[in-house]
């Protein structure tokens, strides 16, 4: 059974979550991307809370700026190190010492999962990312590789200030092909039926700035035409470095993420399992949940 909550942090922002299982176990949890919400984990809540897949406290919260989650009008409001820090004030009303067992995300959450595990690798077990680019390569790929510009132009529109509105104009027009470009529809995955639409829908009609924002305030976008790719910033390697053990689950046929993210990956994260999956796409979550829980779990099986 879901639970849903609002939990308030020390740093003020208060994150709208979704949760299954006892509380005191450990924790696993789960981060959402763009243009998504915590309810995209429901399945995996569900399953890991059960005692026959390890019996986890597992929480979803809504990003900040996302569905009922604070949503700080500021573009510096979302800075990373900010979603991080709600992400490590979260933990700590679950976990009695602050750790996390098990951390999946995806898409944007992915970038918070990286961070987090760079920043605190005391407090996490391991990692699992679905589809999210480690900011090492995706900076060396956004300044060298043109198919991996090309694939994230769409950035620079979302970043524009009145992207909000355009997005939100004539029922979400602009958003559904974010989903049918990779196969959605009816005659392929066949995922975005009209009662999940409507989850969309009540998630999107909370507000789309904080979610925006994301984009705005991060310089790790293509460079614009007549622009330099130098202007792209590379991180310091004590930055970039993950030591906790960490599963990379990359569907293949990522249109906006493309595979050449993932060379050289394991210069940054010594202890990296990579598992590509042909025939998915960004949204595996939805296309393949369960062959998105028999990854975790062995995985998890094979990091006790």
């Amino acid at each position: 059974m879901i639970e849903t909550f609002q939990r308030t942090l020390p740093n003020g922002i208060t994150l709208s979550c979704r949760a299954s299982g006892t509380p005191g176990r450990p924790v696993m949890l789960f981060l959402h991307g763009f243009p998504e919400g915590a309810f995209i984990w429901d399945e995996l809540l569900e399953h890991f809370a059960q005692p026959a897949h390890g019996g986890y406290r597992c929480i979803a919260p809504n990003l900040r700026g996302f569905e009922q989650s604070s949503a700080p009008p500021a573009v510096e409001d979302y800075r990373p190190h900010l979603l991080v820090q709600d992400v490590r004030q979260l933990a700590a009303t679950e976990s009695a010492d602050g750790t996390i067992d098990t951390l999946v995300a995806h898409d944007w959450g992915g970038a918070f999962g990286w961070g987090f595990a760079n920043a605190f690798p005391q407090l996490l077990r391991r990692l699992v990312i679905l589809n999210s680019p480690h900011p090492g390569t995706f900076a060396r790929e956004l300044r060298e590789n043109p198919a991996q510009q090309q694939a994230s132009a769409y950035m620079h529109f979302l970043a524009r200030p009145d992207a909000p509105a355009l997005l939100a104009e004539d029922d979400y027009r602009r958003l559904w092909p974010f989903f049918l470009a990779m196969g959605a529809g009816a005659e392929r995955f066949g995922w975005l039926t009209e009662p999940v639409k409507d989850q969309y829908r009540a998630l999107w009609d909370a507000g789309l700035r904080g979610a925006c924002n994301l984009y705005a305030v991060t310089p790790l976008k293509p460079p614009l035409d007549g622009q330099s790719p130098d202007a792209i910033p590379l991180l310091p390697r004590e930055r970039l470095t993950v030591d906790v053990p960490t599963l990379v689950l990359w569907a293949l046929d990522d249109s906006a993420l493309l595979p050449g993210l993932l060379d050289g990956l394991d210069d940054y994260v010594p202890a990296l399992d990579v598992v590509k999956v042909a025939g998915a796409t960004h949204w595996i979550v939805h296309e393949q949940p369960q062959r998105v829980i028999a990854e975790i779990a062995a995985f998890i099986r094979r990091t006790q």
